[in-house]
């Protein structure tokens, strides 16, 4: 017999969880299904970082106080950080923002996903929330109003509403035919941790290069603050020299490249390489299904932003469709659906093009624009308003907010 809900939520990861737990206690039978084990490790205060890490804005710290998140990734380990420094390498321009400059406490916090991800399966467990661990999602397919869901295992599974929460490479997009708009940004991005001879101050530094940005993104681990986590983007055959050197050759490259603004780089975990695309699906909605996250958008980890689009698209999506349920309509119909897409695809397509030209600037070679773009981080540097919005834009603080994510 075919398993059914009210709404299935394909992928479990950080912004699928959000969205089910925004769910909980609803009156809607929600079913959340991921080809993981689901489970949580016990966490170890002195285990090495994680290399992948989220930038956590302050909205997306209200979005996860308020699903009782938060409490489980500060009893793991987070990183605030209250300033944020910029520079040209190719010049003198830099630009330094301060959260005290809006009045605010941080600028955001640094969390390593796998910490941000347990405290989600923590919240899940705890809740009569639906979960389908080990579920491999294989075909997919309407069937009357609904859409059938057949599992590697052979498992069916039955909803008139399907959530597409599975990553980049969405399965769910792919099978339905939802179609993408995309494009190599011909980098690759190292991704490591790193230990350095001088404190980060709480402070996330980006350095541009000739060959792409390098970012060094603040850890702490029992008061320590040596450690970073290091962003690295670079062209395909550079970071393949990089990353084929030992790893005394590749802190003192790293030093050299981030000019020794933090002394020495003592010491570097385990790399990973990651190639960078960016993508945009061209709906985030169809009849009885939508998209959000990663498997909406992809982009650039210049602004390290990805992670808190998805969770303000799970938030927009949970509160119209808790609105629509109220107020008995079908929460199918892509009617309904259409007023997320309406709400979020203006914001992220706006950060994405954004990020976009700001990276595409830093990139340029022509004398000229590397003059202009140096003159135009020392005008932004002597103008406090705009760096102010700049901030609390990053703050994640304007625009359509959803209810779980104001104040």
């Amino acid at each position: 017999m075919d398993m059914r809900a009210d709404l299935l939520i394909v992928g479990a990861g950080m912004v699928g969880s959000a969205l089910a737990l925004a769910l909980q206690d609803s009156g809607l039978e929600v079913l959340l299904l991921d080809g993981s084990p689901l489970s949580v490790k016990p966490f170890d205060g002195q285990a090495p970082f994680e290399p992948r890490v989220s930038a956590l804005s302050a909205a997306s710290q209200r979005i996860l106080k308020r699903l009782g998140v938060w409490d489980g990734i500060a009893k793991r380990r987070s990183s605030p950080y209250t300033d944020m420094h910029v520079w040209d390498g190719s010049g003198t321009g830099q630009i330094h923002f301060s959260a005290a400059s809006v009045h605010a406490d941080v600028l955001g916090h640094i969390v390593e996903n796998r910490v941000v991800q347990d405290a989600l399966l923590d919240r899940l467990h705890d809740c009569d929330l639906g979960m389908l661990a080990n579920a491999r999602l294989e075909q997919m397919r309407r069937s009357g109003d609904d859409w059938l869901l057949t599992l590697a295992d052979g498992r069916t599974l039955r909803a008139p509403l399907v959530i597409a929460a599975d990553g980049a490479n969405s399965a769910v997009r792919r099978l339905t035919g939802m179609a993408t708009r995309e494009w190599d940004y011909m980098h690759h991005a190292i991704v490591t941790s790193v230990r350095s001879s001088n404190v980060h101050q709480m402070t996330a530094w980006q350095r541009f290069t000739d060959n792409g940005p390098l970012a060094f993104l603040p850890l702490e681990r029992d008061g320590q603050q040596d450690w970073c986590s290091i962003v690295w983007s670079t062209t395909p055959s550079e970071a393949e020299r990089l990353m084929a050197l030992n790893d005394d050759g590749f802190c003192r490259e790293l030093e050299r490249a981030f000019e020794g603004r933090l002394g020495t780089v003592l010491s570097a975990d385990p790399r990973l390489c990651v190639p960078l695309r960016q993508r945009h699906a061209k709906r985030y909605v169809a009849e009885g299904l939508a998209l959000i996250g990663d498997a909406a958008h992809t982009i650039h980890p210049l602004a390290g932003q990805g992670v808190n689009l998805g969770f303000l698209d799970a938030a927009v999506l949970a509160e119209v469709l808790l609105q629509a349920f109220e107020r008995g309509e079908r929460l199918a119909d892509v009617k309904v659906l259409s007023r997320y897409e309406r709400r979020r695809m203006p914001h992220n397509l706006a950060l994405m093009a954004a990020m976009e030209g700001f990276e595409r600037l830093f990139q340029a070679d022509p004398l000229p624009v590397r003059w202009l773009r140096n003159a135009g981080l020392k005008m932004v540097e002597q103008m406090p308003e705009a760096k102010a919005l700049f901030v609390r834009e990053a703050l994640g603080l304007t625009g359509d907010l959803p209810a779980l994510a104001k104040a």
